[in-house]
């Protein structure tokens, strides 16, 4: 969020709606964050570890914070600190219909440090990843 010159919050303030977001994502309380959407909060914004909505959206089994953070434009390969992408955290946790969206949004299977891929490989999940030459 301090990205943009001229922020009228102090970094406790900013830290604070950064929080506040995630977890909403997390929750899956999609009306609430597409509010703070709507007010001018980046997107693409990423906490202490680096996730972002997206990621945490995806990971949490809500499918329907996925499609609308998907339908804002949402970076669907954006990794965490730890360098694992949405697709495949939600390939860790079994969330099929979020891949499906997630792969429907041209996730990149190849990307992160355990790929797609690989995370489909280890948990018997490549099915859900056929289509697209996995």
């Amino acid at each position: 969020m301090s990205e943009a010159a001229g922020s009228p919050f102090t970094p406790e303030q900013e830290e604070r709606i950064i929080v506040t977001a995630m977890d909403l994502a997390r929750e899956g309380l999609t009306a609430e964050l597409l509010d703070f959407l709507d007010h001018r909060f980046p997107v693409d914004t990423r906490d202490h570890g680096g996730n972002t909505a997206l990621m945490l959206a995806a990971y949490h089994g809500h499918a329907e914070t996925v499609r609308a953070l998907l339908d804002r434009g949402a970076d669907v390969d954006r990794r965490n600190d730890r360098d694992q992408s949405p697709v495949a955290g939600a390939l860790f946790k079994g969330e099929e219909e979020i891949v499906r969206l997630l792969v429907d949004a041209g996730a990149d299977l190849d990307a992160g440090s355990p790929s797609a891929r690989a995370t489909a490989a280890m948990f018997g999940s490549t099915h859900l990843i056929e289509s697209e030459g996995a």
